[in-house]
């Protein structure tokens, strides 16, 4: 089984949890909502022959606690995070690194390109919620008001059944799935799927108070991404329906960076149902252009 080596890395107000696979360029895995570095953990697997993969469990989510009490988080913090982590595994602008983000962890790789672009080779953006995009941006405002204040007044809860309500079914709030695609036996519980579960859940009440409203209101800024010429790949899942939030997001990305969609097998958790064909369509993604 490949090596894992795990590490910890202070930063402004948090200790980021971070665990590197494999030997190659450095390819970062940013994950989004409720997952941690385990929900990376079997599409790790399937790039680290080629890659040196580098995971990480976000601010304030599972092993990676904020130095004070929770607060609305920012997308630019989480970029600087990522930054730094960049950083501390060795990535120069002289030899720049690859990145991938799924969901909210593509809106952290946007803004990373546009802070940081010395640092950013290729990034591939799968299927970013960005709802102020989108043209009924203010009904996308309007929700995640309602979830926040909703997290406030009556508890994590009622706010998940709202920003689910309000998404009809789809994306990042499915946090019940297998982020790594395995199924634990029947009657004999896999102990990393457990505690990657109970993580999870954990997890949950953070990101629907804290990150999902203010990750919503995010705008990047595709104008210094493009300007800085970072290759971007906007991906998008072949399952993903047409209308969803998150792929007419992908859209409008690919149209104002001027660059094509990728597809990538799956939907908007495809990583974790088909760890091997998604690996595969990364690479392509990476190697390509």
């Amino acid at each position: 089984m490949e090596a894992i080596r795990t590490g910890t890395l202070a930063t402004p107000g948090a200790t980021l949890h971070h665990e590197v696979r494999g030997s190659g360029p450095i390819l970062l895995l940013i994950c989004g909502g409720v997952y941690d570095a385990a929900g990376f953990a079997a599409l790790a697997t399937t790039l680290a022959d080629r890659y040196t993969v580098v995971t990480y469990d976000r601010r304030g989510n599972s092993r990676s606690p904020l130095d004070g009490p929770p607060e609305p988080q920012r997308v630019e913090v989480h970029a600087d995070d990522a930054a730094r982590l960049l950083t501390a595994v060795g990535v120069t602008p002289e030899e720049p690194a690859l990145v991938f983000g799924n969901s909210s962890g593509a809106v952290i790789g946007l803004e990373l390109a546009a802070r940081r672009p010395e640092l950013v080779r290729t990034l591939v953006a799968h299927e970013p919620p960005l709802f102020e995009l989108l043209p009924e941006r203010d009904h996308w405002r309007a929700l995640f008001q309602d979830v926040e204040e909703a997290f406030h007044k009556e508890g994590p809860g009622v706010a998940h059944q709202i920003f689910a309500a309000g998404l009809d079914g789809g994306g990042e709030h499915q946090e019940q799935q297998d982020a790594d695609g395995r199924e634990a036996p029947e009657g004999q519980p896999d102990p990393e799927i457990m505690a990657m579960m109970g993580r999870m859940e954990q997890n949950a009440a953070f990101f629907i108070g804290y990150e999902a409203p203010s990750f919503s209101r995010h705008s990047p800024d595709l104008a210094a991404v493009r300007a800085a010429g970072v290759r971007v790949v906007p991906a998008l899942g072949e399952a993903t329906a047409e209308d969803e939030p998150y792929a007419r997001a992908t859209r409008l990305v690919a149209e104002r960076l001027g660059t094509q969609i990728a597809p990538f097998p799956g939907d908007h958790g495809g990583f974790g149902t088909d760890p091997a064909a998604f690996g595969a369509a990364l690479r392509k993604a990476l190697a390509t252009g």
